[in-house]
């Protein structure tokens, strides 16, 4: 799988896109004022006890108090605070953690008010970003996330990912990481430290115990609320959990995040350094890599499903949840005695939603309505498909069977707010909003492509002078990429009389085959 990562600065925000063999498959944007990711370190005073929520809130500089609950303290809290302590009163002087007197664990069923007072400073990091109306969500349980490693303060455990199998790579690398980590810090050892050299998880090592230093460093400060260590920029970020050999392309169009981001490669792969090119064009970098156009096809209510001959999804949000809705299209009829029929557009269907989560970082509650499948194997084999999607999602999320009503229920962490990309324009016509012209015409071809087959004569496609002009401008026009696809001339006629994106087909005996109206 070739991977590409699209960064484009303008108007002071950055948008990133990840593209995978040249599909869209992640989108996130950073506003140059975001002072609220996750993974930041901050000072925050506690604002109010809530004992019925057994939870504190926090103020840490946001408009709106930051929301701590019990089980988000951490059992190494009172050491936290002992820290905290000694380093305003000077006794602490130092990051390291050596010879710290760690303070025992804090009852886990214990109850916040036994813990916590109103005015008491805590050392927090951000888990999910102010959402809607609400603030940070925050936990006292500091974690610094490296490549390879995640270190963590007052923990002497030294843990790996259970996805790494072999049993004397496990030890190895436990035997290693347990000679180099610094007294007083606990590690993760993650999937991708698997097989690496002594050399490359000493310099993770080193990089975040640097990280350490500078939060200890603007503790020193004692001023309360303030950011104390910032996580990586989002592009930096990606890199550092995505990042393999798999990536063919890092393309941005900002000459000093190009320079930040060879450095960054630098230190976690110094012979791919070449793969960062700076894109200086009239034509814009997300318009020239088609990622705007994915844009307006990806998001909206209803998306087609690729390659399934007209399938698509109907996707609903409501406060509690997300609903998907999956659709055979018009092709169902033709297909009505084949067994395997659902099947095949089911699971193309979860490929396309395993993306759209991701696309748009959809998070909590979600149900899927698939189409009905009577046979059990069937079901089994989709639900097998949908979970070996999902596994490229980096978000934490768990799918349960299929129901007796054929509906697949899964939940899907939320960290940050949704990503919502409003897909419809002005009507030039006429008050209101029309579909963005290119999924119109996207949608248009889904349909040639489903009826023209069936036609044995000519066929003629009616439309507004505008979209007639689109369709048929240059040599390789719209019009003519049909013909060489599908092996039939469409006649495109212009109509005065029609809306702006108003289209009818008709076959040789002027039937009207399909339409359709904005």
């Amino acid at each position: 799988m070739k991977k590409e990562l699209i960064i484009s600065y303008e108007n002071e925000s950055t948008k990133i896109a990840l593209l995978e063999d040249g599909r869209l498959f992640e989108l996130h944007e950073e506003e140059d004022n975001n002072d609220f990711n996750v993974g930041d370190l901050f000072l925050g005073r506690v604002k109010k006890l809530a004992p019925n929520l057994n939870a504190a809130f926090v103020n840490i500089g946001y408009e709106k108090d930051a929301f701590l609950h019990y089980q988000d303290l951490g059992p190494d809290f009172l050491s936290y605070q002992k820290f905290l302590k000694d380093t305003f009163a000077k006794r602490q002087q130092k990051s390291s953690l050596k010879n710290f007197q760690v303070q025992k664990d804090i009852d886990k069923h214990g109850t916040v008010d036994k813990v916590l007072a109103k005015d008491d400073v805590v050392l927090i990091q951000i888990t999910k970003e102010p959402i809607s109306t609400k603030g940070p969500r925050i936990s006292t349980q500091i974690s610094l996330t490296g490549r390879f490693l995640v270190l963590i303060p007052f923990d002497n455990k030294v843990s790996i990912s259970k996805k790494i199998k072999s049993a004397e790579d496990r030890e190895r690398l436990k035997t290693l990481i347990d000679s180099i980590k610094p007294e007083g810090f606990g590690v993760i050892i993650r999937t991708v430290a698997e097989g690496k050299k002594v050399a490359e998880l000493h310099n993770d090592m080193n990089q975040l115990i640097q990280k350490w230093e500078t939060a200890f460093k603007n503790i020193q400060k004692q001023k309360v609320p303030s950011k104390v260590l910032s996580e990586e920029d989002r592009a930096s970020a990606i890199l550092r959990d995505n990042f393999n050999q798999d990536f063919t392309g890092i393309i941005c169009d900002d000459e000093q995040m190009v320079s930040d981001i060879r450095n960054y490669l630098d230190v976690i792969a110094p012979e791919r350094q070449k793969i960062v090119q700076f894109y200086d064009s009239h034509i814009p970098l997300l318009e020239y890599y088609n990622v705007e156009k994915q844009m307006k096809q990806s998001f909206g209510k209803h998306v087609n499903i690729p390659s399934s001959k007209g399938a698509y999804l109907v996707i609903e949000h409501t406060e509690a949840l997300h609903v998907v809705d999956v659709n055979s299209g018009p092709n169902i009829a033709s297909a009505a005695n084949n067994k395997d029929h659902a099947l095949t557009v089911n699971k193309m269907a979860a490929t396309e939603i395993a993306r759209q989560l991701r696309l748009r970082d959809m998070g909590g509650i979600i149900v899927v309505d698939f189409i009905d499948m009577t046979n059990p194997e069937h079901r089994k084999q989709l639900y097998e498909h949908f979970k070996e999607e999902m596994k490229r999602d980096k978000a934490r999320h768990k799918i349960l069977p299929p129901s007796k009503f054929g509906l697949i229920q899964m939940t899907r962490q939320r960290v940050r707010p949704e990503k919502q990309i409003h897909t419809k324009e002005e009507n030039p016509n006429a008050d209101g909003e029309i579909l963005a012209p290119i999924v119109v015409v996207e949608r248009m071809e889904e349909m040639i492509r489903n009826l023209i087959q069936k036609e044995k004569g000519k066929v003629y496609l009616h439309v507004h002078p505008f979209v007639e002009a689109y369709l048929t401008k240059g040599i390789m026009s719209i019009q003519t990429k049909w013909y060489l696809k599908y092996k039939k001339w469409v006649t495109i006629i212009p109509r005065d009389s029609f809306k702006y994106l108003e289209y009818r087909l008709y076959n040789a005996k002027k039937e009207e085959l399909v339409s359709y109206s904005n």
